[in-house]
Protein backbone atom coordinates (compact mmCIF):
# COMPACT_ATOMS: atom_id res chain seq x y z
CA UNK A 1 0.00 0.00 0.00
CA UNK A 2 2.05 3.07 -0.87
CA UNK A 3 0.08 6.43 0.21
CA UNK A 4 -1.00 8.33 -2.76
CA UNK A 5 -1.89 10.67 -1.33
CA UNK A 6 -5.69 10.58 -1.73
CA UNK A 7 -7.10 9.60 1.28
CA UNK A 8 -6.39 8.56 4.88
CA UNK A 9 -8.30 5.88 4.78
CA UNK A 10 -7.58 1.84 3.15
CA UNK A 11 -10.78 1.63 1.49
CA UNK A 12 -13.08 4.41 -0.18
CA UNK A 13 -14.93 5.19 2.97
CA UNK A 14 -18.21 7.41 2.86
CA UNK A 15 -18.22 9.10 6.34
CA UNK A 16 -21.95 10.91 5.34
CA UNK A 17 -23.32 7.50 4.59
CA UNK A 18 -22.63 6.29 8.25
CA UNK A 19 -24.52 8.86 9.85
CA UNK A 20 -28.23 7.11 10.57
CA UNK A 21 -25.92 4.01 11.13
CA UNK A 22 -23.71 6.23 13.63
CA UNK A 23 -26.43 7.89 14.70
CA UNK A 24 -28.41 4.53 16.05
CA UNK A 25 -24.81 3.18 16.48
CA UNK A 26 -24.52 5.12 19.62
CA UNK A 27 -27.80 4.70 21.07
CA UNK A 28 -27.32 0.98 21.63
CA UNK A 29 -27.99 0.40 25.71
CA UNK A 30 -27.48 -3.76 25.94
CA UNK A 31 -24.97 -4.63 28.62
CA UNK A 32 -26.07 -8.29 29.78
CA UNK A 33 -24.37 -10.34 26.84
CA UNK A 34 -21.89 -9.49 23.89
CA UNK A 35 -24.07 -11.69 21.80
CA UNK A 36 -26.93 -9.37 22.73
CA UNK A 37 -25.07 -6.33 22.00
CA UNK A 38 -23.58 -7.54 18.77
CA UNK A 39 -27.47 -8.90 17.55
CA UNK A 40 -28.50 -4.94 18.58
CA UNK A 41 -26.43 -3.26 16.60
CA UNK A 42 -26.35 -5.70 13.61
CA UNK A 43 -30.25 -4.69 13.56
CA UNK A 44 -29.40 -1.21 11.31
CA UNK A 45 -26.18 -2.56 9.36
CA UNK A 46 -26.20 -4.81 5.93
CA UNK A 47 -22.85 -4.85 4.46
CA UNK A 48 -19.71 -6.01 6.36
CA UNK A 49 -18.38 -2.76 6.48
CA UNK A 50 -21.37 -1.77 7.64
CA UNK A 51 -21.60 -4.21 10.53
CA UNK A 52 -17.72 -3.25 11.47
CA UNK A 53 -18.17 0.21 11.67
CA UNK A 54 -21.43 -0.23 14.12
CA UNK A 55 -18.93 -2.28 16.66
CA UNK A 56 -16.49 0.20 16.12
CA UNK A 57 -18.62 3.34 16.93
CA UNK A 58 -20.11 1.34 19.71
CA UNK A 59 -17.30 0.68 21.20
CA UNK A 60 -15.81 4.00 21.00
CA UNK A 61 -18.62 5.74 22.27
CA UNK A 62 -18.97 3.28 25.26
CA UNK A 63 -15.96 2.09 27.02
CA UNK A 64 -13.32 4.34 28.53
CA UNK A 65 -9.81 3.71 29.19
CA UNK A 66 -9.35 2.42 32.21
CA UNK A 67 -6.30 4.53 33.82
CA UNK A 68 -6.60 3.07 37.74
CA UNK A 69 -6.46 -0.74 35.73
CA UNK A 70 -3.46 0.45 33.61
CA UNK A 71 -1.19 0.88 36.93
CA UNK A 72 -2.86 -2.13 38.47
CA UNK A 73 -3.10 -4.84 35.20
CA UNK A 74 -2.56 -8.03 37.68
CA UNK A 75 -6.43 -7.17 38.89
CA UNK A 76 -7.41 -6.36 35.58
CA UNK A 77 -9.48 -8.83 33.29
CA UNK A 78 -9.30 -8.30 29.42
CA UNK A 79 -11.91 -10.65 28.49
CA UNK A 80 -14.86 -9.41 26.47
CA UNK A 81 -17.67 -9.73 28.90
CA UNK A 82 -15.74 -8.24 31.59
CA UNK A 83 -15.00 -5.09 29.55
CA UNK A 84 -18.47 -4.71 28.49
CA UNK A 85 -19.79 -5.01 31.98
CA UNK A 86 -17.34 -2.79 33.56
CA UNK A 87 -17.38 -0.24 30.84
CA UNK A 88 -13.94 0.23 30.91
CA UNK A 89 -10.44 -1.44 30.16
CA UNK A 90 -6.73 -1.15 28.83
CA UNK A 91 -5.51 -1.53 24.93
CA UNK A 92 -5.43 -5.02 25.23
CA UNK A 93 -9.52 -5.38 26.65
CA UNK A 94 -10.67 -3.00 23.61
CA UNK A 95 -9.06 -5.06 20.98
CA UNK A 96 -10.69 -8.44 22.64
CA UNK A 97 -14.03 -6.77 22.87
CA UNK A 98 -13.57 -5.95 19.32
CA UNK A 99 -12.33 -9.05 17.80
CA UNK A 100 -15.34 -11.22 20.05
CA UNK A 101 -17.69 -8.63 18.87
CA UNK A 102 -17.36 -9.22 15.10
CA UNK A 103 -16.58 -13.06 15.51
CA UNK A 104 -19.83 -13.11 16.53
CA UNK A 105 -20.79 -10.60 13.08
CA UNK A 106 -19.30 -13.34 11.06
CA UNK A 107 -16.34 -11.15 10.05
CA UNK A 108 -12.69 -12.10 10.52
CA UNK A 109 -10.73 -10.14 13.01
CA UNK A 110 -7.45 -10.46 14.64
CA UNK A 111 -5.89 -8.63 17.80
CA UNK A 112 -2.62 -7.59 17.24
CA UNK A 113 0.23 -6.32 19.67
CA UNK A 114 3.45 -4.19 19.14
CA UNK A 115 4.70 -0.93 20.32
CA UNK A 116 3.13 2.59 19.58
CA UNK A 117 4.05 5.82 19.97
CA UNK A 118 1.38 7.18 22.34
CA UNK A 119 1.06 8.21 25.93
CA UNK A 120 4.82 8.68 27.33
CA UNK A 121 6.47 8.48 24.37
CA UNK A 122 9.53 10.39 24.23
CA UNK A 123 10.85 11.94 20.60
CA UNK A 124 13.66 9.59 19.30
CA UNK A 125 13.30 6.85 21.93
CA UNK A 126 14.09 3.01 21.49
CA UNK A 127 11.69 0.16 21.64
CA UNK A 128 12.65 -3.15 23.63
CA UNK A 129 10.98 -6.02 25.51
CA UNK A 130 7.46 -6.81 25.63
CA UNK A 131 5.22 -4.94 23.21
CA UNK A 132 2.86 -1.90 24.94
CA UNK A 133 0.11 -1.70 23.06
CA UNK A 134 -2.93 -3.54 21.35
CA UNK A 135 -5.36 -3.02 17.66
CA UNK A 136 -7.25 -4.99 15.49
CA UNK A 137 -7.17 -6.09 11.97
CA UNK A 138 -10.38 -6.80 10.37
CA UNK A 139 -11.10 -8.29 6.96
CA UNK A 140 -13.14 -6.56 4.23
CA UNK A 141 -13.30 -6.90 0.60
CA UNK A 142 -10.90 -9.38 0.10
CA UNK A 143 -8.24 -7.16 1.95
CA UNK A 144 -6.78 -6.62 5.72
CA UNK A 145 -7.19 -3.53 7.17
CA UNK A 146 -6.05 -1.53 10.69
CA UNK A 147 -8.00 -0.07 13.69
CA UNK A 148 -7.11 1.03 17.46
CA UNK A 149 -10.48 1.58 19.25
CA UNK A 150 -8.68 2.27 22.20
CA UNK A 151 -6.72 5.53 20.45
CA UNK A 152 -10.08 6.53 18.53
CA UNK A 153 -12.31 6.56 21.74
CA UNK A 154 -10.24 9.65 23.35
CA UNK A 155 -7.09 10.35 25.19
CA UNK A 156 -5.78 10.80 28.69
CA UNK A 157 -4.32 13.67 30.13
CA UNK A 158 -0.72 14.61 31.30
CA UNK A 159 -0.71 13.24 34.57
CA UNK A 160 -2.51 9.35 33.17
CA UNK A 161 -4.85 10.29 35.85
CA UNK A 162 -7.95 10.92 33.68
CA UNK A 163 -9.65 10.06 30.88
CA UNK A 164 -11.54 11.95 28.14
CA UNK A 165 -13.99 10.69 25.07
CA UNK A 166 -12.88 12.34 22.04
CA UNK A 167 -14.09 10.34 19.33
CA UNK A 168 -11.08 9.96 16.49
CA UNK A 169 -11.82 9.32 13.10
CA UNK A 170 -8.75 9.10 11.89
CA UNK A 171 -8.04 5.34 13.14
CA UNK A 172 -10.51 4.09 11.86
CA UNK A 173 -9.29 1.60 8.68
CA UNK A 174 -6.11 4.00 8.88
CA UNK A 175 -4.24 3.73 6.11
CA UNK A 176 -1.32 1.41 6.60
CA UNK A 177 1.61 3.65 5.13
CA UNK A 178 0.31 6.22 8.04
CA UNK A 179 -0.76 3.77 10.70
CA UNK A 180 3.10 2.89 10.60
CA UNK A 181 3.74 6.05 12.28
CA UNK A 182 2.93 5.26 15.58
CA UNK A 183 2.02 1.61 15.47
CA UNK A 184 4.80 -0.72 15.06
CA UNK A 185 3.58 -4.58 15.30
CA UNK A 186 5.16 -7.44 16.73
CA UNK A 187 5.17 -9.46 13.53
CA UNK A 188 6.19 -6.98 10.57
CA UNK A 189 3.61 -8.61 7.85
CA UNK A 190 0.89 -6.75 9.97
CA UNK A 191 2.60 -4.14 8.97
CA UNK A 192 0.28 -4.46 5.54
CA UNK A 193 3.31 -2.79 3.81
CA UNK A 194 6.01 -3.69 1.49
CA UNK A 195 8.84 -3.17 1.87
CA UNK A 196 8.37 -3.42 5.33
CA UNK A 197 9.77 -0.93 7.81
CA UNK A 198 12.65 -1.71 10.07
CA UNK A 199 12.33 -1.03 13.80
CA UNK A 200 15.35 1.20 14.00
CA UNK A 201 13.87 3.28 11.38
CA UNK A 202 10.42 3.25 13.06
CA UNK A 203 12.18 5.14 16.29
CA UNK A 204 14.11 7.20 14.57
CA UNK A 205 11.30 8.57 12.17
CA UNK A 206 8.97 11.56 12.93
CA UNK A 207 6.04 11.04 15.24
CA UNK A 208 2.90 12.41 12.88
CA UNK A 209 -0.10 12.71 15.32
CA UNK A 210 -3.48 12.07 13.76
CA UNK A 211 -4.69 15.82 13.95
CA UNK A 212 -0.95 16.30 11.24
CA UNK A 213 -3.17 14.15 8.42
CA UNK A 214 -6.88 14.76 9.05
CA UNK A 215 -5.85 19.17 9.13
CA UNK A 216 -4.75 18.05 5.49
CA UNK A 217 -1.18 17.67 5.72
CA UNK A 218 1.09 15.78 3.93
CA UNK A 219 4.46 15.53 4.37
CA UNK A 220 7.33 17.33 6.70
CA UNK A 221 10.85 17.15 5.91
CA UNK A 222 13.03 16.54 7.78
CA UNK A 223 11.52 12.96 8.11
CA UNK A 224 13.10 12.18 11.70
CA UNK A 225 12.29 13.35 15.33
CA UNK A 226 15.70 14.78 16.00
CA UNK A 227 17.28 17.47 14.00
CA UNK A 228 21.19 18.51 14.27
CA UNK A 229 21.48 22.18 13.43
CA UNK A 230 24.35 23.10 10.76
CA UNK A 231 26.43 26.29 11.46
CA UNK A 232 23.66 27.06 13.56
CA UNK A 233 20.49 26.58 11.04
CA UNK A 234 17.91 23.81 10.93
CA UNK A 235 15.45 23.97 8.08
CA UNK A 236 11.84 22.36 8.47
CA UNK A 237 9.27 22.35 5.45
CA UNK A 238 5.79 21.06 5.48
CA UNK A 239 3.63 20.17 2.58
CA UNK A 240 -0.26 20.71 2.89
CA UNK A 241 -3.32 20.25 0.22
CA UNK A 242 -4.71 23.68 0.88
CA UNK A 243 -3.50 26.82 1.81
CA UNK A 244 -3.01 26.86 6.15
CA UNK A 245 -1.57 29.23 8.56
CA UNK A 246 1.06 27.90 10.80
CA UNK A 247 2.78 28.91 13.90
CA UNK A 248 5.60 27.82 16.22
CA UNK A 249 7.30 27.16 19.22
CA UNK A 250 11.08 27.03 20.03
CA UNK A 251 11.04 25.73 23.87
CA UNK A 252 7.31 26.94 24.49
CA UNK A 253 7.91 30.90 22.60
CA UNK A 254 7.59 31.63 19.12
CA UNK A 255 11.52 33.16 18.77
CA UNK A 256 15.03 32.39 16.73
CA UNK A 257 13.22 31.70 13.38
CA UNK A 258 11.84 32.93 10.52
CA UNK A 259 8.90 31.64 8.96
CA UNK A 260 7.54 31.93 5.37
CA UNK A 261 3.87 30.63 4.09
CA UNK A 262 3.55 28.63 0.88
CA UNK A 263 0.64 28.09 -1.49
CA UNK A 264 0.82 24.20 -0.11
CA UNK A 265 2.37 24.70 3.41
CA UNK A 266 5.32 26.43 4.92
CA UNK A 267 8.80 26.97 5.13
CA UNK A 268 10.75 27.59 8.83
CA UNK A 269 14.20 28.53 9.54
CA UNK A 270 15.71 27.64 12.91
CA UNK A 271 18.63 29.61 14.67
CA UNK A 272 18.97 28.46 18.48
CA UNK A 273 20.68 31.49 20.55
CA UNK A 274 21.94 28.49 22.79
CA UNK A 275 23.51 25.48 22.19
CA UNK A 276 22.22 21.95 23.34
CA UNK A 277 18.48 19.78 22.91
CA UNK A 278 15.78 22.14 22.16
CA UNK A 279 11.69 21.42 21.95
CA UNK A 280 10.47 22.37 18.60
CA UNK A 281 6.43 22.15 17.85
CA UNK A 282 4.61 23.35 15.16
CA UNK A 283 1.24 24.23 15.15
CA UNK A 284 -1.25 24.73 11.96
CA UNK A 285 -4.94 25.98 11.27
CA UNK A 286 -6.88 26.06 8.73
CA UNK A 287 -6.95 29.51 6.95
CA UNK A 288 -10.63 30.07 8.00
CA UNK A 289 -10.49 28.82 11.46
CA UNK A 290 -11.36 31.20 14.29
CA UNK A 291 -7.88 32.92 15.67
CA UNK A 292 -6.67 30.48 18.37
CA UNK A 293 -7.73 27.25 17.18
CA UNK A 294 -4.50 25.80 15.96
CA UNK A 295 -3.44 22.13 16.63
CA UNK A 296 0.18 20.77 17.30
CA UNK A 297 1.01 18.93 14.26
CA UNK A 298 4.54 18.03 14.33
CA UNK A 299 7.52 18.16 17.64
CA UNK A 300 10.81 18.02 16.68
CA UNK A 301 14.21 17.92 18.89
CA UNK A 302 16.43 20.67 17.96
CA UNK A 303 20.28 19.85 18.62
CA UNK A 304 22.64 22.85 18.41
CA UNK A 305 26.42 22.73 18.24
CA UNK A 306 27.00 25.96 17.05
CA UNK A 307 25.23 29.39 17.45
CA UNK A 308 25.01 31.47 14.86
CA UNK A 309 24.94 35.10 16.46
CA UNK A 310 24.76 37.15 13.42
CA UNK A 311 20.81 35.60 12.99
CA UNK A 312 19.13 37.63 15.75
CA UNK A 313 15.54 38.65 15.18
CA UNK A 314 13.95 42.48 16.17
CA UNK A 315 11.18 41.63 18.81
CA UNK A 316 8.88 43.33 16.64
CA UNK A 317 9.09 40.62 13.88
CA UNK A 318 6.01 39.03 13.43
CA UNK A 319 5.66 35.46 12.07
CA UNK A 320 4.82 34.64 9.10
CA UNK A 321 7.43 36.69 7.18
CA UNK A 322 7.65 37.78 3.55
CA UNK A 323 4.11 38.29 1.01
CA UNK A 324 2.54 34.86 0.72
CA UNK A 325 -1.21 33.69 0.28
CA UNK A 326 -2.24 35.51 3.28
CA UNK A 327 -1.50 39.23 1.48
CA UNK A 328 -2.35 38.07 -1.67
CA UNK A 329 -5.89 37.48 -0.21
CA UNK A 330 -5.63 41.03 1.46
CA UNK A 331 -5.02 42.78 -1.52
CA UNK A 332 -1.19 43.35 -1.98
CA UNK A 333 -1.08 41.08 -5.44
CA UNK A 334 2.70 40.56 -7.55
CA UNK A 335 5.12 41.63 -4.77
CA UNK A 336 8.54 42.99 -6.27
CA UNK A 337 10.25 41.20 -3.30
CA UNK A 338 8.93 38.06 -2.74
CA UNK A 339 11.09 36.79 0.00
CA UNK A 340 11.12 37.69 3.61
CA UNK A 341 14.16 39.03 3.93
CA UNK A 342 15.62 42.63 2.09
CA UNK A 343 19.64 43.37 2.09
CA UNK A 344 20.45 46.94 1.71
CA UNK A 345 23.53 48.19 1.26
CA UNK A 346 23.13 51.73 1.06
CA UNK A 347 19.74 51.99 3.54
CA UNK A 348 17.54 52.17 0.96
CA UNK A 349 14.88 50.19 -0.96
CA UNK A 350 11.81 50.26 -2.95
CA UNK A 351 8.99 47.70 -2.94
CA UNK A 352 5.63 47.28 -5.25
CA UNK A 353 2.50 45.94 -5.18
CA UNK A 354 -0.50 45.82 -7.60
CA UNK A 355 -3.33 46.94 -5.24
CA UNK A 356 -6.81 45.22 -4.93
CA UNK A 357 -9.45 47.28 -5.44
CA UNK A 358 -10.58 50.32 -2.56
CA UNK A 359 -7.73 49.82 -0.66
CA UNK A 360 -6.22 52.25 1.65
CA UNK A 361 -2.18 51.05 3.16
CA UNK A 362 -0.44 52.44 6.49
CA UNK A 363 3.32 50.82 6.49
CA UNK A 364 5.62 51.47 10.00
CA UNK A 365 9.18 50.72 10.52
CA UNK A 366 10.35 49.25 13.68
CA UNK A 367 13.28 47.99 14.93
CA UNK A 368 15.11 47.21 18.45
CA UNK A 369 18.06 49.70 19.18
CA UNK A 370 15.83 52.89 17.57
CA UNK A 371 14.54 55.21 19.26
CA UNK A 372 11.82 56.03 16.32
CA UNK A 373 8.42 57.83 17.69
CA UNK A 374 5.78 56.79 15.83
CA UNK A 375 5.26 59.86 13.18
CA UNK A 376 8.97 58.90 12.52
CA UNK A 377 7.81 55.12 12.17
CA UNK A 378 6.12 56.25 9.23
CA UNK A 379 8.02 59.06 7.82
CA UNK A 380 10.76 56.71 6.83
CA UNK A 381 8.23 55.40 4.39
CA UNK A 382 7.09 57.26 1.30
CA UNK A 383 3.91 55.93 -0.39
CA UNK A 384 3.97 56.65 -4.42
CA UNK A 385 0.31 55.12 -5.86
CA UNK A 386 0.08 54.95 -10.14
CA UNK A 387 -2.97 53.63 -11.09
CA UNK A 388 -3.87 50.12 -8.71
CA UNK A 389 0.69 50.08 -8.37
CA UNK A 390 1.60 50.95 -4.79
CA UNK A 391 5.76 51.92 -4.40
CA UNK A 392 7.27 51.82 -0.96
CA UNK A 393 9.93 54.21 -0.88
CA UNK A 394 12.71 53.51 2.84
CA UNK A 395 15.23 55.52 3.75
CA UNK A 396 17.07 54.02 6.65
CA UNK A 397 17.62 56.21 9.81
CA UNK A 398 20.84 53.82 10.25
CA UNK A 399 22.38 50.51 9.95
CA UNK A 400 20.54 47.41 11.64
CA UNK A 401 17.80 45.03 11.22
CA UNK A 402 14.27 46.75 10.98
CA UNK A 403 10.66 45.15 10.97
CA UNK A 404 8.66 46.70 8.17
CA UNK A 405 4.85 46.37 8.82
CA UNK A 406 1.87 46.48 6.92
CA UNK A 407 -1.46 47.53 7.76
CA UNK A 408 -4.35 47.72 5.38
CA UNK A 409 -8.02 48.63 5.26
CA UNK A 410 -10.80 49.21 2.92
CA UNK A 411 -11.00 52.85 1.97
CA UNK A 412 -14.57 52.52 2.69
CA UNK A 413 -14.40 50.91 6.41
CA UNK A 414 -14.20 54.09 8.80
CA UNK A 415 -12.20 51.65 11.09
CA UNK A 416 -9.03 51.14 12.26
CA UNK A 417 -6.20 49.46 9.50
CA UNK A 418 -5.48 45.58 10.04
CA UNK A 419 -2.09 44.09 10.24
CA UNK A 420 -1.50 41.94 6.78
CA UNK A 421 2.34 41.44 6.88
CA UNK A 422 6.06 42.22 7.31
CA UNK A 423 9.31 42.26 5.83
CA UNK A 424 12.53 41.68 7.38
CA UNK A 425 14.98 44.54 5.88
CA UNK A 426 18.82 44.36 7.18
CA UNK A 427 21.25 46.80 6.41
CA UNK A 428 24.86 46.57 7.86
CA UNK A 429 26.30 49.70 6.35
CA UNK A 430 27.00 51.60 9.22
CA UNK A 431 27.85 54.94 7.66
CA UNK A 432 23.96 54.71 6.39
CA UNK A 433 22.15 57.39 8.04
CA UNK A 434 18.99 58.99 6.09
CA UNK A 435 16.99 61.67 7.41
CA UNK A 436 13.07 60.91 7.43
CA UNK A 437 10.66 61.94 4.42
CA UNK A 438 9.10 65.57 4.55
CA UNK A 439 5.95 65.59 6.52
CA UNK A 440 2.53 65.46 4.25
CA UNK A 441 -0.86 67.06 4.89
CA UNK A 442 -4.03 65.24 4.68
CA UNK A 443 -4.57 67.66 1.49
CA UNK A 444 -1.41 66.23 -0.26
CA UNK A 445 -3.39 63.42 -2.50
CA UNK A 446 -2.59 59.43 -2.42
CA UNK A 447 -1.42 60.11 -6.20
CA UNK A 448 0.89 62.91 -5.75
CA UNK A 449 4.49 62.28 -5.87
CA UNK A 450 7.79 64.14 -4.92
CA UNK A 451 10.63 63.75 -7.44
CA UNK A 452 13.09 65.81 -5.45
CA UNK A 453 13.75 66.86 -2.67
CA UNK A 454 12.83 63.36 -1.21
CA UNK A 455 15.00 63.95 2.37
CA UNK A 456 12.57 65.94 4.53
CA UNK A 457 15.81 67.67 6.03
CA UNK A 458 17.20 70.44 3.55
CA UNK A 459 20.22 72.41 3.81
CA UNK A 460 20.57 75.62 5.22
CA UNK A 461 21.43 78.70 2.90
CA UNK A 462 20.81 76.86 -0.38
CA UNK A 463 19.26 77.24 -3.47
CA UNK A 464 16.81 73.96 -3.56
CA UNK A 465 15.58 72.35 -6.52
CA UNK A 466 11.75 71.29 -6.20
CA UNK A 467 10.00 68.86 -8.64
CA UNK A 468 6.66 67.80 -7.71
CA UNK A 469 3.81 65.46 -9.37
CA UNK A 470 0.14 66.72 -8.59
CA UNK A 471 -2.59 67.37 -10.11
CA UNK A 472 -6.10 69.22 -9.86
CA UNK A 473 -4.39 72.56 -8.19
CA UNK A 474 -4.61 76.10 -9.64
CA UNK A 475 -1.15 77.14 -8.11
CA UNK A 476 1.56 75.62 -6.17
CA UNK A 477 4.15 77.93 -3.65
CA UNK A 478 7.17 76.78 -1.71
CA UNK A 479 7.17 78.88 1.29
CA UNK A 480 10.45 79.81 2.67
CA UNK A 481 11.66 83.04 4.23
CA UNK A 482 9.93 84.41 1.15
CA UNK A 483 7.64 82.90 -1.06
CA UNK A 484 8.66 80.64 -4.60
CA UNK A 485 5.95 79.82 -7.26
CA UNK A 486 6.64 76.77 -9.10
CA UNK A 487 5.60 76.64 -12.61
CA UNK A 488 4.36 73.46 -13.83
CA UNK A 489 5.26 72.02 -17.29
CA UNK A 490 3.52 69.77 -19.80
CA UNK A 491 4.26 66.95 -18.20
CA UNK A 492 2.39 67.63 -15.21
CA UNK A 493 5.05 68.30 -12.86
CA UNK A 494 5.68 71.14 -10.96
CA UNK A 495 8.93 72.88 -10.73
CA UNK A 496 11.31 75.64 -9.96
CA UNK A 497 14.02 76.43 -6.70
CA UNK A 498 13.43 78.01 -3.38
CA UNK A 499 16.40 79.18 -0.82
CA UNK A 500 16.73 78.30 2.63
CA UNK A 501 18.26 81.25 4.15
CA UNK A 502 17.27 82.65 7.74
CA UNK A 503 14.08 79.73 8.16
CA UNK A 504 13.81 76.68 10.26
CA UNK A 505 11.12 75.25 8.08
CA UNK A 506 9.99 75.16 4.47
CA UNK A 507 5.80 74.51 3.36
CA UNK A 508 4.48 73.23 0.26
CA UNK A 509 1.42 74.90 -0.34
CA UNK A 510 -1.65 74.79 -2.92
CA UNK A 511 -4.20 76.88 -4.51
CA UNK A 512 -6.97 74.71 -4.94
CA UNK A 513 -9.22 76.83 -6.91
CA UNK A 514 -7.64 80.30 -8.82
CA UNK A 515 -10.48 81.76 -7.41
CA UNK A 516 -9.46 81.36 -3.70
CA UNK A 517 -7.27 82.84 -2.43
CA UNK A 518 -6.60 80.48 0.46
CA UNK A 519 -3.85 78.37 -0.16
CA UNK A 520 -3.54 74.62 1.43
CA UNK A 521 0.04 73.29 2.60
CA UNK A 522 0.69 69.85 1.73
CA UNK A 523 4.17 69.03 2.70
CA UNK A 524 6.38 70.45 5.66
CA UNK A 525 10.36 69.91 5.40
CA UNK A 526 13.04 70.88 8.10
CA UNK A 527 15.95 73.06 7.41
CA UNK A 528 19.47 71.99 8.99
CA UNK A 529 20.88 74.44 11.79
CA UNK A 530 23.78 76.22 10.82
Amino acid sequence: YPWDKSSLKSMPVDLQQFEKLDAYALKVNVKNSVEDLVTALLKQARTDLEKVRAIWMWICHHIEYDVVGYHNKSQLSCKAIDVLHAGKSICEGYAELFEQMCSIAGIQCMKLSGYSKGFGYKMGQTFSGDSDHAWNAVYLDGRWHLLDSTWGSGSVDDSFTKFTFRYNEFYFLTHPALFINNHFPDNSNWQLLKPTLALKDFEKNMLHNSSFYMLGLLTAHPATGVIQTENGKAAISVDSRSSMLFSFKLRGIQEHGLMTLKKHGMMLEIYPQKTGSHKLQIFAKPSKAPEDVYSCVLEYVVECKSVDRTMHFPKDLHQPVGPSWFSERHGFLRPSHPDPIIHTNDGRCSLTFTLGKDISVLASLHSDNSSLTEDMRRRHIMQIHRGNQIELKIHLPHAGDFVLKIYAKKKSDPGNYDYVFNYLISCLNTEVKWPAFPQSYSKWAADYEIVEPLSGLLPASRNVQFKLKMHGVAKVLVQAESTHPLTRSRDGYWQGTCNTSGCAEVFVMVHENANHSFYSHVLKYEVETQ
